[in-house]
């Protein structure tokens, strides 16, 4: 799985990151137990400050989705279950939509069009 950064984006950096293996997890493509860069690895990659991968890193095992070891370093581990403020974020992001207009029909259609992105996996060639 590959991490696109966008330095001029409006989104942290930090968070950019946790978005992105967020969604390589949610894809499949980021299984139970893969190692993730270390800290320092990724933030010479991008050639970041390693606190700023810290922050995703720390942000992801506080959410369940890492287990951080000091020796192991970062393993993709979801604990299963959805964070606290999961339902009160998805409140304010339809809220958004219904705010700017959209009609409840397109915010649905719009979901079910991002949630297959996430759930469609490769079909082998029969």
């Amino acid at each position: 799985m590959l991490i696109f950064i966008e330095p001029e984006s409006e989104k942290p950096i930090y968070q950019q990151i946790r978005d992105q293996i967020v969604e390589g997890i949610a894809r499949g493509e980021l299984l139970p137990g893969t190692g993730l860069p270390s800290i320092r690895q990724l933030a010479a990659d991008f050639g970041i400050n390693l606190h700023t991968v810290n922050k995703a890193y720390e942000l992801l095992e506080r959410e369940g989705f890492l287990q951080v070891r000091r020796k192991t370093g970062a393993v993709v581990q979801p604990r299963g279950r959805l964070a606290e403020d999961w339902e009160a974020r998805l409140r304010t992001l339809l809220a958004e939509a219904l705010a700017q207009g959209l009609p409840a029909e397109e915010i649905l259609v719009r979901c079910q069009r991002v949630l297959a992105t996430l759930t469609e996996r490769e079909q082998p060639d029969r």
